[in-house]
């Protein structure tokens, strides 16, 4: 709901005017400072109460909710509101990598991947009801810094449920296991957070996979958001169709969250008969046909009929790219809970978030560079169709390196991590 809110907010307004490179910077801002930092976050959720961060963290968010609110009624320009914004945004993201890496805390490990598709499911839902609840709001009160401040007030009530729920547990309860002599060195690790969690990442095969699938997807999807974002507000039919303006873009965002719905469904299903690495693997394949069969035709249009259709394919795309994203993200959280030691876990969730974010800004800053203002660009969807390529490839040669870990277990590892083969 908040980040629907604060896109009617920056990119659907008439009172604020955007370019891609505006879109773009305010991704940049939104997103990529987070990720610089996430790692060494990473390492305090190892160290610290992780009931005590999620509480703090939905606390914090809930307030810097009501300031992005207070700024939009006070018409506080771009560039403040984009600081509060990342604010909310980095700390959602390092509740999420806490959540993660608690789960196994209160959970036995064959549970994890269909409770994974549940946490998943769920998120999915609120994600599709609080999009178009945001869309309702803005509808309803006019487009505007005052119907965007209203929606994005009543976004603070997830953050209000979250603290409240976070008191049901028990203090450590979700980890981690404290050991001697790890408060003392906290310091140190927050500063080697990042290497540390890409060790752990290159002890499992999978968890490395997976990374190469969560990476190559949010390179795509993010110039694919751009992509849409600048399309949708060229639409024919104007902004108050399902396949143009704000209301279109409430529509994109509960179609990928519906995708990512029926991924939460499928994918205990797929990996126990598949595996880790060939679900990873049909993840990227359905997603390359999904570029050149529905996004593709938005370039293609050459009048105002086929720019309608072309718009209702990717929003079917959409649905689709939320349906393989997740499918590679669950298939991912799956591993590194499993994988990835108690003691490391929370630095290397972090880590997957920095390849979230850092894959989605760039691509979403080099994209604005080369696309044109209307978003219609044949080289920049098939580039995106080859990056799909790309991920498939890299994925088959770090398989390679799995076939050798078999034959000789613990050649390539690092000390202590654990090697576990593609099993469900």
């Amino acid at each position: 709901m908040f980040q629907a809110a604060l896109s009617g907010a920056i990119l659907f307004n008439p009172e604020r005017e955007t370019d891609p490179l505006a879109v773009a910077a305010g991704f940049a801002v939104l997103l990529l400072p987070y990720s610089i930092i996430g790692p060494y976050a990473g390492a305090l959720l190892d160290r610290w109460d992780r009931r005590l961060v999620l509480l703090v963290a939905n606390i914090v968010r809930g307030l810097l909710i009501i300031a992005v609110t207070l700024g939009l009624l006070a018409g506080i320009g771009a560039s403040p509101l984009l600081l509060l914004a990342l604010a909310v945004v980095g700390i959602s993201r390092f509740t999420a990598a806490g959540v993660s890496a608690a789960l196994p805390r209160v959970l036995a490990q064959q549970w994890l991947v269909p409770a994974n598709s549940v946490l998943a499911t769920a998120g999915s839902a609120c994600a599709a009801v609080g999009a178009a609840a945001a869309v309702a709001v803005i509808g309803a009160v006019g487009a505007g810094d005052t119907s965007s401040a209203v929606a994005v007030a009543l976004s603070a009530t997830g953050s209000v449920a979250g603290a409240l729920l976070a008191t049901g547990f028990r203090p450590h309860t979700l980890g981690p296991e404290m050991q001697p002599g790890r408060t003392a060195g906290a310091v140190r690790a927050v500063l080697t957070g990042l290497l540390v969690g890409a060790r752990a990442v290159r002890g499992s095969v999978d968890v490395s996979t997976a990374m190469i699938g969560i990476g190559a997807h949010r390179i795509v999807f993010g110039a694919n958001t751009l992509i849409m974002v600048l399309v949708l507000r060229e639409s024919p039919s104007g902004a108050t169709t399902v396949d143009g303006g704000l209301i279109g873009f409430g529509v994109a965002i509960s179609a990928t969250a519906a995708g990512m719905l029926l991924a939460a469904l499928l994918t205990p299903f797929l990996i126990p008969r598949l595996g880790r690495a060939r679900t990873v693997l049909l993840g990227l394949s359905c997603a390359i046909v999904v570029q050149l069969a529905l996004v593709l035709p938005t370039a293609l249009a050459d009048s105002a009929d086929a720019t309608r259709r072309a718009h209702h394919l990717l929003l079917a795309g959409a649905f689709l790219f939320g349906l393989a994203g997740q499918t590679i993200k669950l298939t991912g959280d799956a591993a590194m809970q499993i994988d990835i030691a108690d003691d490391r876990r929370g630095q290397v969730f972090a880590l997957q978030d920095t390849v979230f974010n850092i894959a989605f800004v760039l691509a979403v800053a080099l994209t604005a560079v080369v696309v044109p203002a209307d978003g219609r660009s044949v080289a920049v969807i098939v580039t995106g169709a080859g990056c799909y390529g790309a991920g498939i490839v890299a994925l088959l040669l770090n398989n390679r390196r799995h076939k050798r870990q078999r034959a000789h277990p613990g050649r390539d590892a690092p000390a202590g991590s654990a090697v576990v083969g593609d099993q469900g």
